[in-house]
């Protein structure tokens, strides 16, 4: 290509201007809550008593915030950024507010010396706004400090969005982490056909809080050839003169946008079906560049020593105040900005307008541009259940057809996407193969089955690529799903919560409109994981979903393939929420026909009056409770062996499909009320509840219930081993014979009177434990067993 046209003098001035101006509001949030403008000598009382902030990353992010202004207003690019290094709010928070946009959503924080004043002091102050990139800064949809997750959520941005230039500014000390090594191979999925582009921005500044950082120290040499081998061409900025730098990185940013334009260019005219090399920048420049070089004779600038605070004695030593004066007047603010705070021309050269600038972009703040999903009707895929506990069927496959069809109304759409680590087919979602394919931009085989380069399934090994990709694509306005095995869920637990927390803190922000809810699929669970063994059988990232905010998170687990379908067309048509359904890929009993099925799952949980003995206008003796397709299935067969062996006992049977259903209505939005929990589980009746996971987490949602005295839960009790499918129940104490047992044990009376019975089930599980050392298979009783004709 032809070299970058020089900047003109005028340019670099302009250039310079605008970062010199983020480099003083930057600093200033993290010093002032007073005298914003320096009309007067600083004095004590100009300063915060508590200085939090990061000042280390913050000059290179707001070069970075320069030049990504100059290439969009030059170019009328569409771009958002991702801002990686943690603690960097400072420099967005400046470049919001310097472009206008911050002053907009927030008027009393507008773009004048009282605005300035309030910009300040807001910043890491009570009742203010958080040091990092949080949902309070327009243009954002990564949280800042997030370590490990901002070029994953980069690409998932850029996915579907073929306009659209999604830069990234990756810290070397976020470089470091696992996610994002795995994340430099997310190029090898990304359609510039379709898709938009993503360029990484490694910026270099040598240290981390304390220590040195890996990438920092290599040779060039090195750290081209590993950019190279990541199928990158980088681009290097390196130095510390702001001329130089300003020069080198317009140059760098004008090469880069070229070979992207290129790129898209060969392949949606020409049809070129090779995977482009995207360009990457390599930004070194000092930690803490342009602030204090010594203070007190210790080197800062440069040094690990300027990640933070620089100065930090400003309140109680001269010396410091004065230093701190003389930084901050070293960016000649009476130039940048008027008398009455407003920046001058110059300042705003570069500055894109409307929807162009960085705080202001749509794809930043996804639901201005979500849509409703064109979702099929779930009674067109459901299965017919004329009996209860007759016919089996595998609830994922069922709902493959269902997303299947989704992805067809879809194809020209291009706003969802189904996400999974390898496991798509495995997970017996392998029906949208027929719709799309798996995205894959490197070299196929001639045995390779469903890669195409403009699929919209997405598999990659790696469950934090995975959640990234989601997250960064339902941030910027799209849907999707990912599938997961349940035990390997808790890979990403960390970058759940931190979802969960941005959405939480948006819901508070009036400008942050909802997005799609972010949906997972937990299958391969820990009951049919009996081949895997022990490794691949927890079911505790429901336990971790359920600590977070009631009106963010749900959990779902449909008994059966009707409720799944009927819970995934409620999830995926949900908004500002993260929904978690557990669900088996195993074949499993049909309980409830499709109507049925919309009503239970509408209610949440209810009771199945087919499948217990109690008489209409009287009390239950016992209530088996259940949540989950296994458990319910062991308390199906444990109320069929009550009404055999104890027919005058009078069983309620209760199925829970929505956990949050079993919290009060005061904690969770869709808690019952206690009236209503009453009139399900009464507080005088022995309730034995079988649960999928940990049986403690239906003891904490139901500790403050009257029943709770009278709850006795069965789950998971981390005993695991590669075993038979009903051997893992035994193991746990959740089978059938279990419950029958808990049940003779806790009605008043039958003690004594049951006695019998209870041996007798005691007995067959020991006769089980025999017959599958033997055998290796299951019980014929247990592989035999259906729901008896007499309970409907």
């Amino acid at each position: 290509m032809e070299s970058p046209t020089p900047l003109t003098e005028s340019e670099l001035l302009d250039l310079d201007a605008h970062w010199r101006a983020l480099n003083y509001l930057a600093a200033g949030q993290i010093y002032l809550t007073g005298n914003p403008l320096l009309t007067e000598d600083l004095r004590p009382e100009h300063i915060k008593p508590r200085l939090l902030g990061h000042w280390g990353t913050c000059p290179g992010l707001n070069l970075v915030y320069t030049h990504l202004n100059r290439i969009i207003a030059a170019h009328g690019q569409d771009a958002v950024c991702v801002w990686g290094p943690g603690h960097g709010g400072p420099s967005v928070f400046a470049g919001a507010w310097l472009e206008g946009t911050y002053g907009e959503l927030n008027p009393d924080v507008g773009r004048d010396a009282a605005g300035m004043a309030r910009l300040f002091k807001q910043f890491s102050f009570p009742g203010g706004v958080p040091s990092h990139a949080a949902p309070n800064v327009p243009g954002s949809f990564h949280e800042g400090g997030e370590l490990g997750y901002s070029l994953s959520h980069a690409y998932g941005a850029a996915l579907d969005n073929p306009d659209l230039l999604v830069a990234c500014v990756i810290g070397d000390g976020e470089a470091e982490t696992g996610p994002l090594a795995a994340s430099w191979h997310a190029n090898k999925f990304l359609d510039p056909r379709h898709d938009g582009a993503v360029l990484p921005l490694l910026h270099l500044n040598g240290y981390k809080i304390a220590n040195p950082t890996v990438l920092a120290r290599l040779d060039e040499d090195e750290l081209e050839a590993l950019l190279r081998g990541y199928g990158h061409e980088p681009l290097f900025v390196t130095g510390s003169d702001p001329a130089q730098v300003h020069r080198d990185m317009a140059a760098a940013m004008d090469t880069a946008l070229h070979r992207i334009h290129e790129a898209q260019r060969a392949a949606r005219g020409e049809g070129d079906r090779e995977r482009p090399r995207w360009p990457a920048i390599v930004l070194r420049t000092p930690k803490g560049w342009t602030g204090p070089g010594e203070v007190d004779g210790t080197p800062v600038e440069g040094t690990w020593r300027a990640h933070q605070v620089p100065l930090s004695g400003v309140r109680d030593n001269p010396d410091h105040l004065r230093q701190l004066e003389g930084w901050l007047r070293s960016y000649a603010p009476d130039e940048l900005f008027g008398g009455d705070g407003r920046p001058v021309d110059r300042v705003l050269a570069c500055v894109p307008s409307g929807d162009r600038r960085l705080g202001a972009s749509p794809h930043a703040n996804g639901g201005r541009l979500v849509r409703t999903l064109p979702l099929p009707d779930p009674e067109k895929y459901a299965v017919p259940v004329d009996k209860p506990g007759t016919r089996m069927h595998e609830p994922t496959r069922v709902l493959g057809g269902l997303l299947r069809d989704l992805m067809e109304r879809t194809a020209d759409r291009r706003d969802f996407r189904l996400f999974g680590p390898d496991e798509t087919a495995s997970n017996r979602l392998q029906d949208v193969y027929t719709a799309t394919d798996k995205t894959w931009q490197a070299r196929t085989e001639p045995t390779d089955e469903h890669l195409g380069r403009h699929g919209r399934v997405m598999e990659v090994l790696s469950e934090h690529l995975c959640q990234g990709w989601l997250e960064g694509y339902v941030l910027s306005g799209r849907h999707g799903l990912f599938s997961s095995y349940e035990a390997f869920a808790h890979i990403v637990s960390s970058m759940a919560s931190q979802h969960v927390k941005w959405l939480q803190s948006a819901r508070s922000i009036p400008w942050r409109r909802p997005v799609a809810g972010l949906n997972y699929l937990l299958t391969s669970h820990v009951w049919r994981q009996d081949h895997n063994g022990f490794s691949h059988q927890d079911p505790g990232f429901v336990d971790h979903i359920l600590n977070k905010d009631p009106h963010t998170v749900r959990v779902y687990l449909p008994p059966d393939a009707n409720s799944l379908l009927c819970v995934a067309d409620h999830v995926l048509r949900t908004r500002d929420v993260l929904n978690v359904v557990v669900a088996g890929k195993q074949p499993c009993f049909d309980w409830l026909d499709i109507e049925q099925a919309r009503a239970h799952c509408a209610r949440g949980l209810g009771i199945w009056e087919w499948a217990g003995t109690e008489q209409p206008g009287t009390r239950p003796d016992v209530v088996l409770a259940c949540a989950g397709d296994v458990p319910t299935q062991e308390t199906l067969a444990a109320a069929s062996l009550l009404r055999t062996h104890l027919p005058d006992l009078s069983v309620r049977v209760v199925n829970v499909v929505d956990m949050t259903r079993l919290q009060p209505n005061e904690e969770h939005p869709h808690g019952l009320t206690e009236r209503e929990f009453e009139a399900l589980l009464p507080h005088d009746v022995p309730v034995v509840f079988a649960y999928h996971g940990y049986p403690w987490l239906v003891h904490r949602l139901t500790y403050r219930r009257a029943v709770h005295p009278n709850l006795h839960v069965r789950g998971y009790k981390e005993m695991g081993t590669t075993t038979t499918p009903f051997d893992m129940v035994v193991t746990n104490d959740l089978d059938r014979y279990r419950l029958v047992m808990d049940v003779v044990d806790r009605v008043p009376g039958l003690a004594v009177r049951a006695a019998g019975v209870r041996q007798a089930m005691a007995d067959v599980r020991q006769r089980h434990h025999s017959w599958i050392r033997e055998h290796g298979t299951d019980l014929p009783e247990v592989e035999e067993w259906s729901w008896p004709d007499s309970g409907r």
